[in-house]
């Protein structure tokens, strides 16, 4: 028996235990303001996003995260601002986030209301950079630095 369980362990350990991958959304508006969203979960302020669901890209996971949390039109998605792995980025569990930069228009409407409170637009000078969630002050600092990132 304890022949059998250590590979079924092993091999439930490689199939289970993988990083999630996710993506988060700069969603820059018209008038250049960038969207946040208001999480129920922790009360802090951070980018819409979530997990890349079986059979979609990147693309369509952040249209439909966009729309769902924002209510808001992906337009165009535009660069690549990075790609964030550390274990703890996410107190949640691992996860993968690749973060893009998209251009957005529409209005406001919360489709996902158990986990998100309220969206805002911020003026540059206005996000709330020292209190946001998970690791998205890191990528909107990158972000507004033009940087593109491997973390």
């Amino acid at each position: 028996m304890q022949q059998l369980w250590r590979p079924t362990r092993t091999l439930l350990g490689l199939l289970l235990r993988r990083p999630i991958l996710g993506t988060s959304i700069i969603p820059v508006l018209p008038n250049g303001q960038i969207v946040l969203i208001q999480r129920r979960d922790s009360g802090l302020w951070g980018l819409p996003g979530g997990i890349v669901d079986w059979g979609e890209d990147i693309p369509t996971a952040a249209k439909r995260e966009l729309a769902e949390e924002t209510g808001l039109k992906l337009l165009s998605v535009g660069r690549l601002v990075g790609i964030y792995s550390a274990p703890q980025r996410d107190p949640r569990f691992h996860a993968v986030c690749v973060a893009l930069e998209a251009q957005v228009d529409g209005r406001f409407q919360i489709f996902d209301t158990a986990e998100i409170m309220d969206v805002k637009a911020f003026a540059l000078e206005e996000i709330p950079l020292d209190d946001l969630a998970h690791d998205h002050t890191q990528q909107l600092q990158d972000y507004l630095s033009g940087k593109v990132v491997l973390a």
